[in-house]
């Protein structure tokens, strides 16, 4: 623990003389930003089983608990720039989890390089491209995750290429098996791809898709993901996201047919005053050939979750009360009894600082 706060200090220590040295020669602006947050929460599952989550980062019941202390640092120089995003706590934990030491540290650390105004090089590691939520609590307006967030890829380590025209954007990158920034077998490698399309400017949709090979069984996976944005007005917008991950198990040297998870939520997002707003995500996700959520200790099933989240923004702080609802077609959850049940219910408070 030590040395992770050692390493987030340095890169504070390094911003914060890069921006004395902006005061003092104001008229160069500095060549270095950088940002950070900490966010906590309290959570209760209404039959006091932590079990009856199975999604990231807000495993607990009953208890205060940190969710991440981040600390980013941008560089640019002419075409050359440069990102070491860094986090200590559960969230970064859970999200590096395949990392040891200092790596369980690191959310992002990449190089990039603009060779034209349409080109982008990029190598290193970052979050995914997959999916609507992200990692940071600020970047969402739920403080839980989705599921598809959960079972989806996390991060990638490789190399990719970013193209732009005008409203038009395609990523292409190699990079380790998924979630893996030290690749176990150097021989297996996956595939990256996005298109995406601005509609209109308030109108935008996202294709994705990561193809690789499973280092802990040989297991082929291929995600297809879709991403949809609108925003009909300044006080509203919606978001959409689908994602199917079809696995295709190895016997010798044989593959067999292909099993899958699939999920598909919209977010409903309204804010009806400047320091208040509120979302209902509502996701419906597929594990009835027991691959993600459920496991083979637990009976396949559909789950449907509804959350619905307030955001009160008071100045860098935002409050998060949360309120979730799921059911199942079958016992997948637990009662107060311990039973099983088909449906839990639980409610959290977040508030994390963004500056």
């Amino acid at each position: 623990m030590l040395r992770k706060l050692y390493v987030m200090g340095a890169v504070m220590a390094l911003s914060f003389n890069a921006i004395g040295q902006t005061d003092s020669a104001a008229t160069k602006k500095s060549n270095f930003s950088f940002s950070g947050s900490v966010d906590g929460y309290f959570r209760t599952d209404f039959a006091k089983d932590a079990g009856n989550n199975r999604t990231s980062f807000t495993n607990s019941t009953g208890k205060l608990a940190l969710g991440m202390v981040s600390a980013k640092l941008d560089y640019t120089a002419k075409k050359f720039s440069f990102t070491a995003d860094l986090g200590v706590g559960k969230r970064a934990k859970e999200f590096a989890y395949n990392d040891k030491g200092i790596l369980a540290s690191v959310k992002q650390l990449y190089v990039a390089y603009a060779a034209t105004d349409w080109l982008k090089l990029t190598a290193g590691s970052w979050a995914t491209h997959v999916g609507y939520e992200l990692v940071d609590p600020f970047g969402n307006r739920n403080y839980s995750m989705s599921y598809m967030f959960s079972y989806g890829p996390f991060l990638h380590t490789g190399a990719k290429a970013d193209l732009t025209f005008g409203g038009t954007g395609l990523m292409i990158g190699v990079a380790n098996p998924t979630d893996y920034r030290n690749a176990p077998d150097p021989n297996k490698k996956a595939l990256l791809f996005q298109f995406s399309q601005a509609i209109t400017d308030d109108i935008k949709v996202y294709l994705n898709y990561v193809g690789a090979q499973r280092p802990s069984d040989a297991a082929k996976t291929s995600q297809f993901d879709m991403v949809l944005t609108a925003k009909p007005s300044d006080k509203f917008n919606i978001g959409v996201n689908g994602t199917i991950c079809n696995i295709k198990t190895q016997t010798g040297n044989v593959y067999g047919d292909a099993s899958s998870w699939s999920g598909i939520a919209t977010y409903l997002n309204f804010d009806p005053i400047e320091k208040f707003g509120f979302t209902l995500r509502s996701e419906i996700f597929n594990d009835r050939n027991q691959l993600a959520a459920l496991g083979a200790a637990k009976s396949g099933a559909s789950i449907f979750a509804n959350t619905i989240s307030g955001n009160i923004k008071l100045g860098g702080f935002t409050i998060v009360p949360e309120l979730r609802l799921e059911s199942a077609g079958e016992n997948i959850y637990f009662s107060k009894a311990g039973t099983g049940a088909r449906s839990a219910t639980s409610f959290l408070l977040a508030a994390y600082y963004k500056f």
